[in-house]
């Protein structure tokens, strides 16, 4: 058998990250697939894959940073310091948080927080024991609650605290302390037991004849727990078919578990939820997350807010995706936001087997959007959408993150954004491997996506559908009106800073100092070739009457051509234009 850590380290958390990994990866599908609270959407145990795997990296990256290269010459002894405990948990716990996933990741990332809180408060610790552990874990299911706005039994919550619970039990039956490897066993037992009852505290785990997902996740986290102080892990799960309706009594001896959803933050399935899943990364102070905390809660449900000291994630499911949002802009500073439309659920039992709750879509459309209007407008329209901040560009990551959570056969990808095509394409080609059939449609800006996604119809073929999209934004010239940030050479002239700019097709074609005649000027040099229909974005700067101006222009000057307005939040730009 291989040596084991007899004591919590730097190394111990690294394996210990590695072996969660390994087994939510193994679960992931099973966890998927009997996820039916708060939102039947078939994502617990990819989220909880997700977000572990950015905790590893983060811990792996800290690792990296202390290794020593071959040949160094002459020995340096600060060079040669392997990381620390509390380098290691502020690490993971870092990671789970910037990469946090839905509901159930999100949780996750606090628990985890809460055991590099304890397991971090002296910075030269080099490893802890089994009080450290101990207490690590009953900070961690504390910390949990605390950040869900409604705690709900019969989730993740619940099982958290039954594992705290047996091994503060265990300590005072024995009056020890005990190891590491007992007292993970121990919580990971009660962590089992606990679980097993779930479907008797919460009625739609009752009614669906399965257990908590989150909680299932939690238990396959504690097990590589377990597995890193002994290396033995605990006995595999078979999934057993529970009987829908009927109340489940633990069993002590119970070997086979299956799951249901994380919940940790609404009361009872409703019928009909929330349109919207929102997440997004704050950077904001106490004081003001506080105040987000009420307007959320007012919003939406399922919220959920994780973090501190000036870094927050915050999820939440609400029917106003833009006014979740614009409550973070108001809090501080959002990014990486991400909103999901969540479509129908096929969430139900057939007799005694218990299938996928969320098949995949035949077909998704996955866009990339400059503001917050535009992705309500765009997810109202069904597609998964990634926000992209001036300056903050997504990586390809987070585009075959989006692709992963439209849960489809057949993706199509908007980019929106010239400067976006290699990124996009890259990303396309990782989600081809992972057995998703992706189409890239070149779109250089919103306006053609949303003349893309007009004419989008699922149930043409693949091939077709896709033409037409093209055709579509093809169709579409573009402009955009901005301020210049300095001084400059362009194709119009010497422009200042300061000054307006129109961009047609990317290149300045106009320069001027007043934002509604420049916009004029742009629509009328667009328009000369022809046109049907004049799309216009508004960005949170530009004047209040510039659409209203705009559309009596197209009205008397241009007869049958029509035009549509859209708000489109904190987009960078004063305006958008479309022509097609």
């Amino acid at each position: 058998m291989p040596q084991v850590p007899q004591t919590l380290d730097a190394s111990a958390v690294r394996a210990w990250c590695g072996l969660a990994l390994e087994a939510l990866g193994r679960a992931r599908e099973e966890i998927d697939a009997i996820n039916v609270y708060p939102v039947a959407d078939g994502d617990t145990g990819t989220n909880l894959y997700l977000t572990v795997e950015s905790a590893a990296a983060a811990v792996e990256a800290v690792f990296a940073a202390h290794a020593v290269g071959p040949g160094t010459f002459p020995r340096d002894p600060e060079a040669e310091r392997r990381p620390t405990l509390a380098d290691a948990v502020r690490a993971m716990a870092h990671g789970a948080l910037i990469g946090a996933r839905g509901n159930s990741g999100t949780i996750l990332a606090q628990l985890l927080r809460g055991m590099a809180q304890v397991l971090a408060a002296d910075s030269g610790t080099a490893h802890a024991d089994g009080q450290g552990l101990r207490l690590a874990l009953r900070r961690a299911a504390d910390a949990a609650r605390e950040a869900v706005a409604h705690p709900v039994e019969g989730t993740v919550l619940t099982v958290a605290s039954a594992a705290a619970d047996a091994a503060d039990a265990a300590e005072a039956a024995s009056g020890a302390e005990g190891d590491c490897a007992a007292v993970a066993r121990t919580a990971y037992e009660g962590a089992r037991t606990a679980l097993a009852r779930t479907p008797g505290q919460l009625a739609v785990l009752e009614r669906a004849g399965v257990v908590d997902a989150g909680g299932r996740g939690l238990v396959a986290v504690l097990a590589a727990l377990v597995e890193t102080f002994t290396g033995e892990a605990p006995v595999a799960w078979a999934v057993p078919v529970l009987a829908p309706h009927a109340r489940v009594e633990p069993d002590p001896d119970l070997t086979a578990l299956s799951g249901g959803e994380c919940a940790a933050g609404a009361g009872a399935l409703e019928e009909s939820g929330p349109e919207f899943e929102v997440i997004y990364l704050l950077e904001a102070d106490d004081t003001a997350v506080a105040r987000l905390r009420d307007r959320l809660d007012a919003l939406g449900d399922s919220l959920v807010v994780v973090g501190g000291d000036g870094l927050w994630n915050v999820h939440v499911h609400v029917d106003d995706a833009g006014a979740a949002v614009e409550a973070g802009v108001e809090a501080g500073r959002p990014h990486r936001i991400r909103i999901t439309h969540f479509g129908p659920a096929d969430a139900h039992t057939t007799g005694s087997t218990v299938r996928p709750l969320r098949e995949r879509a035949q077909r998704a459309v996955v866009a990339v959007v400059p503001g917050e209007g535009l992705a309500r407008l765009y997810a109202e329209a069904g597609a998964t959408t990634v926000l992209a901040r001036p300056g903050e560009p997504p990586a390809s990551g987070e585009l075959v993150e989006a692709v992963r959570r439209a849960h489809a056969l057949e993706v199509v990808l908007l980019p929106n954004d010239a400067e976006l095509r290699h990124t996009a394409a890259a990303a396309v080609e990782q989600a081809r491997t992972e057995g998703v059939r992706v189409a890239l449609i070149p779109t250089r800006s919103a306006v053609q996506g949303i003349a893309a996604l007009a004419v989008h119809e699922p149930e043409r073929r693949f091939d077709e559908d896709v033409v037409a999209m093209t055709s579509a934004a093809g169709a579409t010239r573009y402009a955009e009106v901005e301020v210049a940030e300095r001084q400059s050479w362009t194709m119009a002239g010497i422009c200042q800073a300061g000054d307006i700019l129109g961009l047609i097709e990317g290149d300045v074609a106009v320069i001027g100092s007043d934002v509604t005649a420049t916009a004029e000027t742009v629509l009328d040099r667009m328009l000369a070739a022809g046109g049907e229909m004049v799309t216009l974005v508004l960005g949170d700067e530009a004047p209040d009457t510039i659409a209203s101006h705009l559309e009596a222009r197209v009205r008397e000057s241009y007869l049958a051509v029509d035009t549509v307005v859209y708000r489109g939040g904190r987009q960078g730009a004063l305006l958008l234009i479309g022509v097609e």
